[in-house]
């Protein structure tokens, strides 16, 4: 077979087949319904052996489109009478000998689990998507369902942080930022960091009276961050007990709780002990690291904070 592509004048006349049209469409959308599991069930247990397809329901096997009507639909199970439990499935079909997408019963062998479904990707054949299933116990007169709804999701978006911002995002959708190698998720209400990685951020500062000995480090991955600050030297002048000091640590913002502080015990010369505020975004002082409830420190005393500190920050 030569090249081919469609819809083009040269092929056929710009007329397109079903088979042609499922190997277009088949990426357009995932298979499944549309919705979130937050909607009602789209199958529920009927009267007597029957199960109940809720109307209005649209879906999408293979680039086919499937709706179940302004009235829904009512699918009749078989009885068992097989001595054992048998469990039957509500599923989509897309079957290509008529090329129709329409919600059936799989029936399941007694005592065997449930039936495997069968998804054809050929030019013939079928291709089906679970929406439910059913158990039929040994003589019952009515049927149990679980839901299984499969739902057609959200691409995902490449973007940059410096973008507009989208006005009317849709649930669950994805987007990756290119600038910053972020994968985030909108929830319905914020948008939420999946995955993303700082990499080795160096968060040093001058401070008046202070030394660096070693520096301060923090990693911030999939919206935590773990914070590991250096150690610190007293230089130029005492430090009265009572007297709190900004350490040389700043804390970007990006890397700041946005509204909770955070503290850190700390090793001071002479066998004493001291308390490091970190403060969030929503203070008067954000991102500052200022060392607290200690003894007076003498020119030449050390700080030794406790490391491993983490938080969230989306």
């Amino acid at each position: 077979m030569a090249q081919a592509s469609w819809p083009s004048p040269g092929h056929n006349s710009r007329a397109v087949t079903d088979l042609e049209y499922e190997k277009l469409a088949a990426r357009f959308s995932d298979n499944g319904v549309y919705g979130t599991p937050l909607d009602d069930a789209v199958v529920t247990a009927g009267a007597g052996l029957s199960v109940s397809v809720r109307a209005g329901v649209y879906g999408s096997v293979r680039g086919h489109s499937w709706t179940s009507g302004t009235t829904g639909d009512t699918l009749d199970i078989d009885p068992n009478t097989s001595g054992q439990t048998r469990v039957d499935r509500a599923i989509l079909r897309l079957d290509r000998s008529n090329w129709t997408v329409r919600a059936v019963i799989k029936k399941g062998t007694p005592g065997s689990g449930v039936p495997a479904l069968t998804q054809q990707t050929g030019d013939t054949g079928v291709y089906e998507v679970l929406l439910a299933n059913v158990t039929v116990l040994n003589g019952a007169s009515s049927v149990t369902v679980v839901r299984g709804e499969r739902y057609v999701g959200s691409r995902i978006r490449p973007t940059t942080t410096n973008a507009l911002t989208d006005p009317n995002p849709m649930d669950f959708e994805a987007r990756w930022y290119t600038d910053v190698n972020q994968f985030r998720m909108y929830d319905g209400g914020t948008e939420r960091t999946l995955y993303s990685h700082s990499g080795v951020v160096v968060v040093d500062q001058t401070a008046p009276n202070w030394s660096i000995e070693t520096s301060s480090v923090l990693e911030e991955r999939s919206g935590v961050v773990c914070l590991r600050l250096g150690t610190f030297k007293r230089t130029g002048s005492s430090l009265a007990s009572g007297t709190a000091s900004r350490l040389p640590v700043q804390i970007p913002a990006a890397y700041r709780h946005p509204t909770r502080d955070q503290y850190a015990l700390c090793y001071i010369t002479g066998v004493e002990i001291g308390r490091a505020i970190i403060f969030s975004g929503g203070t008067d002082t954000p991102g500052q690291v200022q060392l607290v409830q200690k003894p007076t420190m003498a020119v030449g005393d050390n700080v030794f904070p406790m490391s491993g500190l983490s938080w969230v920050v989306n």
